[in-house]
């Protein structure tokens, strides 16, 4: 796990810690250094989610597919009377059908 560090080099190594520290603060390192191990997880495993969902986005949004309608569109963009929101667009009535 250390490589070639032996036992020897570990205990020599908490040894110092112990003196730099005392006895009194090594509990507060241990939990400081397990929130930050449990912190780095947690980002990799978000950032993996975040990864997994701008690649499914941009699979949904291949070229060659029709872009989504202007009524999905309109149903994403801000409310009309948020503050600085664009006025809304005029929707045209779609043609009948034969």
């Amino acid at each position: 796990m250390f490589g070639s560090m032996g036992i020897t080099e570990l205990v020599l190594i908490l040894f110092i810690v112990l003196i730099i520290f005392g006895a009194g603060k090594l509990p507060q390192l241990g939990e400081g250094l397990g929130k930050a191990i449990k912190g780095f997880k947690k980002s990799v495993h978000e950032a993996d989610a975040i990864e997994m969902e701008a690649q499914q986005a941009q699979v949904q949004q291949q070229p060659g597919q029709p872009a989504p309608d202007a009524a999905a569109a309109a149903q994403a963009a801000p409310p009309a009377g948020t503050p600085g929101a664009p006025p809304p667009a005029p929707v045209a009535p779609a043609p009948p059908k034969v």
